[in-house]
């Protein structure tokens, strides 16, 4: 996906999340979606660096950078929501794309899915809605139904890098 795609993504996701964790509608939801756009746009973005720098698709497309970004809520009591627009950006990237990710870089394997779109397609928006809902379903189940089937201890780690 492009960087539009990855924006896009991004802000509805935020949205969507908003209502997920504070689904009543009011202030608090408006006040959560507000917490997580910046943060979640931000870390949909900071993947693509690495067409500055580095190789693209595998220098900061990677499960190594994503565990530096889960840990930071954790360590340092900051950046609570990047990580979500980072694995996010990696999500879009491996189902709405053609082209894989070196998941496990340095090893330079790139893994794919058989299904996407070039980023140029007509269809590209199209399967960041779907990929985008998707998203939005999983962070549902994650959220409410998670918990009722995960030990505590689970449960209050994920609270701390949920937020």
């Amino acid at each position: 996906m492009n960087k539009d795609g990855h924006v896009l993504n991004a802000v509805l996701l935020s949205i969507g999340l908003g209502y997920v964790l504070e689904p009543a509608g009011d202030f608090t939801t408006f006040q959560t979606i507000a917490e997580v756009t910046i943060p979640v746009t931000l870390g949909a973005l900071f993947p693509d660096v690495d067409t500055a720098f580095g190789r693209h698709r595998k220098t900061l497309h990677n499960l190594g950078v994503l565990g530096i970004f889960l840990a930071y809520p954790i360590v340092f009591g900051n950046l609570r929501f990047v990580w979500i627009g980072v694995l996010t950006h990696y999500v879009l990237d491996l189902l709405g794309s053609k082209r894989g990710l070196a998941l496990l870089y340095p090893y330079e394997k790139e893994y794919s899915v058989p299904f996407g779109v070039s980023t140029s397609s007509n269809y590209a928006n199209a399967a960041t809605l779907a990929i985008t809902l998707f998203e939005l379903v999983i962070a549902a189940v994650v959220v409410y139904y998670a918990p009722l089937y995960l030990p505590q201890p689970v449960v209050e780690g994920a609270a701390t890098v949920l937020g």
